[in-house]
């Protein structure tokens, strides 16, 4: 029997992870990816309990550990740009650690050989028939394919064309991030620094490769209008809302215009009433994105591998088996938004007295006690969802 052909969008994390395990049970496998090649940089992402029990049965657990980031402590400034205390780097850097663009290419290289991946280009409609799903491209001819799924993160084409516009189900936070990569004039080595302003944040780190410094900005978003602009646009923006902040950050703002790597976003969650329309499915950040501390590149992952788990268990009946993959995920999904929303005040306190309050957090974080605590909150969202085997599909 022919197997089934599945169309993936997006090339980050929950695509591949898509592509591997519907390999897995028998699907032929497409993903398209509006970038021309592979996303570099990124934020640091880390894997805990039932998410590294996830990443030891895709067999990348080995090369993720070659990458990782070993981060060590953090410093955290005061409003005088003084250190006030250090917070080690286990609260924040779970069981593993690795850079998303790290992680994306050590998911593409484990399902290249097996995987058609068709970059620069992307979808522009979907049409359901009796038996498959009409896809156009922007650039490529238009393909037929048994089933879509969306994993093309927050700003999904692939919802876009199956569930309506965008504005319908995200909820943006109050708060804005972005991200670049610049020279490690600081000399951190596998450490961090974190300084705050009314409203803005600052964190910059260096581990796997010394001469880098990894820039992680985010903003109080008042009237910040995140619409697609071009690189230099983001490159503005970003000088414009931090121009008039202290400690490192106008020399942290000179290596902009070198910084091939810089993303600019709000942050934000999406809402769906349901992840499933027919023959097309949302994973990851395209159905429920939480926002940072939402454990959401690992729930993604574990998603894929539920997804195509339910589609081996129902011997291939989508219908079935989307039903049953929002069953799993709902929940955890749940959890992991409950656990992002607050991160934009935490990151961006927007007052000094609340920097002062997030402070004195920090500070307990740092205790034996409420460190525990801690662990416990974030560790809840990576284990929201357990780990479970399913049957390999014989017949797709």
């Amino acid at each position: 029997m022919t197997a089934k052909t599945v169309l993936v969008s997006g090339a980050s994390i929950a695509g591949p992870s898509a592509a591997y395990w519907l390999h897995r049970y028998g699907y032929r496998v497409t993903v398209v990816e509006t970038a021309p090649a592979l996303r570099p940089g990124g934020q640091a992402v880390d894997f805990r309990g039932e998410q590294v029990k996830l990443l030891r049965a895709m067999g990348v657990l080995d090369d993720i550990r070659r990458f990782e980031t070993a981060m060590g402590d953090q410093t955290l400034l005061g409003l005088d740009a003084r250190p006030v205390l250090t917070v080690p780097g286990a609260a924040w850097s779970g069981e593993v650690e690795i850079l998303r663009g790290d992680l994306a290419r050590v998911l593409y290289d484990h399902t290249k050989d097996y995987t058609e991946y068709v970059f620069g280009d992307r979808v522009t409609s979907l049409t359901e028939t009796a038996d498959g799903v009409d896809v156009t491209f922007r650039r490529g001819a238009p393909r037929r394919f048994d089933l879509v799924v969306g994993a093309d993160g927050v700003h999904s084409g692939v919802r876009a064309a199956a569930f309506g516009p965008e504005a319908d189900f995200r909820r943006d936070l109050g708060f804005g991030i972005a991200g670049f990569t610049a020279p490690n004039h600081l000399g951190l080595d596998h450490t961090s620094v974190m300084y705050n302003e009314p409203g803005r944040g600052l964190t910059v780190g260096s581990h796997r490769l010394p001469d880098k410094l990894h820039v992680s900005l985010v903003f109080a978003a008042d009237g910040v209008e995140f619409r697609r602009r071009t690189a230099d646009e983001q490159r503005a923006l970003v000088s414009q809302l931090f121009a008039d902040t202290g400690w490192e950050t106008p020399a942290l703002l000179r290596a902009l215009p070198a910084a091939d790597d810089l993303y600019v976003d709000s942050i934000s969650q999406i809402h769906l009433e349901r992840w499933s329309t027919g023959r097309v499915v949302l994973l990851g950040d395209a159905a429920w994105c939480a926002g940072p501390g939402g454990s959401g590149t690992g729930l993604a992952m574990m998603g894929a591998q539920v997804l195509a788990g339910e589609l081996a268990a129902a011997g291939g009946d989508h219908v079935t088996a989307f039903a049953k993959y929002e069953e799993r995920l709902r929940k955890p999904a749940t959890v992991g938004q409950k656990n992002g929303k607050g991160s934009g005040n935490f990151l961006a306190p927007r007052t000094a007295a609340k920097i002062r309050s997030r402070n004195r957090a920090y500070r307990m974080i740092s205790t034996r006690v409420f460190g525990k605590v801690f662990t416990w909150m974030t560790d809840r969202a990576a284990n929201a969802l357990e780990y479970r085997e399913y049957p390999a599909l014989t017949s797709a």
